[in-house]
């Protein structure tokens, strides 16, 4: 989830896909936060988490979008910013000037890495607010702080995989996330009062995460199951099943591109597995261009809403 933006997931997937072509032009940031994820986790296999992998991530994440236009993807701030209001004298909250900024940016990368009493969720809630604080990009410093977040937890081992997004608890209570925020800039800072709310977001999306993650083992051994009635066609179905839980929204090219399959063979194969409730025909009036979605999984993270646009 990112603030400010219309597109939807089911959008992001059709996009990823190349299954239509128009889609809301904020589509891109969602899209650049995935890869920006996805880049980071795979850079901190070789690089620190330092400031060259924050600028690095910055980059991969506004670069090449709406967003980048002055901006400076991926180079820190060389003039002042601020939250809120017109001008600095009217502004919510007014960060380090870029001359100050430098000495801050050092005292965050070694708290990254000091060793101290701190629990690892404590350190991340800190290490979040602390970042917001600075504020160090024109632009982008709340998508590059959530997933800074992400990062230091799997950094530390205490998450295996991305599968902690507190940016939906982010967005769903974002007038007390910046409440708290913004008590925490305060000269008498409210830092248990920003703790507590980090830490009751980190509970509610790690029980969701778990609940979400038993449904989806529950799900894929009903359908490997379903699967296994295919005869012959067996093994090309499990290719297709295992490639639906990273691109759930397909269309038959798709289908003969993971399958190697000729056209009508992955006309009858996709007709299959229509048979067996795996894959749905999203608009069952379409005779060409038609889209099939793995709707039993994709239920598991749209809302009805957004499935009906």
């Amino acid at each position: 989830e990112i603030e400010g933006t219309r597109a939807t997931i089911i959008d992001v997937i059709k996009s990823e896909a190349q299954i239509e072509s128009r889609f809301p032009k904020d589509v891109e940031r969602i899209i650049h936060y995935i890869h920006a994820m996805e880049y980071g986790l795979k850079r901190l296999e070789t690089l620190p988490l330092s400031l060259r992998f924050i600028r690095e991530i910055h980059k991969v994440l506004i670069g090449g979008t709406v967003d980048a236009p002055g901006k400076t993807p991926g180079e820190f701030r060389v003039s002042q910013n601020w939250i809120g209001g017109g001008s600095p004298s009217t502004a919510d909250f007014v960060p380090p000037t870029h001359t100050e900024m430098a000495r801050c940016l050092d005292d965050f990368e070694k708290f990254l890495y000091a060793t101290d009493e701190y629990p690892p969720l404590i350190k991340a809630a800190l290490a979040h607010a602390q970042f917001e604080t600075i504020h160090p990009f024109l632009d982008g410093n709340g998508r590059t702080g959530r997933l800074l977040t992400t990062f230091y937890l799997c950094k530390l081992g205490i998450l295996e995989r991305p599968v902690l997004y507190l940016s939906e608890y982010f967005l769903n209570n974002q007038k007390t996330y910046y409440q708290s925020l913004n008590t925490y800039h305060q000269e008498k800072a409210d830092v248990s009062g920003w703790l507590d709310f980090f830490l009751d977001g980190v509970a509610i999306i790690a029980t969701e995460a778990i609940e979400v993650s038993k449904k989806i083992n529950v799900r894929h051994q009903k359908d490997i199951i379903k699967i296994q009635s295919l005869g012959r066609r067996t093994k090309t179905g499990m290719t297709v099943l295992e490639n639906l839980y990273k691109q759930p929204i397909v269309n038959v090219r798709k289908i003969e591109e993971w399958t190697k399959l000729s056209r009508p063979q992955a006309n009858d194969l996709v007709k299959k597995l229509m048979e067996l409730e795996i894959l749905e025909q999203r608009d069952k009036d379409v005779e060409y261009g038609r889209e099939f979605w793995y709707r039993k999984y994709l239920d598991l993270f749209v809302n009805k809403e957004e499935a009906k646009q």
